[in-house]
């Protein structure tokens, strides 16, 4: 089967996710708005390369509905505390000022317990080396090595995204009334707001530290 490119594989990671909580396929808008996209057009190019890849089929009779026909996931319960999952190493994220990063290629592979950093199969997870020292005060350090899932963030919870083209770790900030952010927890170091774009790559579960 051909392979998906980075940005496809967080596509169907959202697909995946959303279908096990919420029951139903999201809408184009429901799509565009996660991922900031331009238009809905560009939600309907990534889902035909889905489809031409075989990882989701159209629903008959209903022209912008579809099902996932290859679902990476093994389960969408936890895994038994015995399970070692090998997850991917995307390479380094900023912990301070955002920065341009190189986001999909792989240059390496973790073996971790997937109980103890709390993911689960059905979600796809990647590592990635931390740079910076705006995550202090959250216990985050430079060159800790945090274990991501894609998953849709909640407000407080510590993420990897990608704000106006560049890339940063920070807490997503998300309160009725005002336009999500990211939070960093270290006083020397600013909010970020987005001007255009703000995509999350996904939700930090847990750290590799080496002593």
């Amino acid at each position: 089967m051909e392979p998906l490119t980075y940005r496809q594989q967080e596509v169907l990671g959202f697909l995946q996710c959303y279908m096990r909580e919420q029951g139903t396929w999201p809408s184009f808008r429901e799509i565009e708005a996660h991922f900031g996209f331009k238009s809905t057009n560009a939600v309907m190019g990534h889902l035909k390369a889905l489809e031409r890849k075989g990882y989701i089929s159209r629903v008959p009779g209903q022209a912008r509905t579809f099902r996932i026909t290859l679902d990476l996931g093994e389960d969408s319960r936890p895994v038994e505390a015995s399970d070692v999952v090998d997850i991917p190493v995307y390479g380094a994220i900023a912990a301070g000022y955002a920065e341009t990063m190189e986001a999909g290629s792989e240059v390496g592979r973790i073996q971790i317990d997937a109980t103890s950093a709390g993911i689960r199969k059905a979600r796809r997870s990647f590592a990635l080396k931390v740079r910076g020292e705006s995550m202090v005060d959250a216990g985050i350090f430079d060159g800790d090595t945090v274990i991501v899932e894609q998953s849709p963030p909640r407000d407080g919870e510590v993420v990897a995204a990608l704000i106006d083209g560049e890339t940063t770790l920070k807490r997503f900030i998300n309160k009725p009334g005002r336009a999500p952010y990211l939070k960093a927890e270290n006083r020397a170091y600013p909010s970020l707001h987005p001007v255009s774009e703000l995509l999350i790559q996904g939700v930090v579960r847990a750290l590799v530290r080496q002593l």
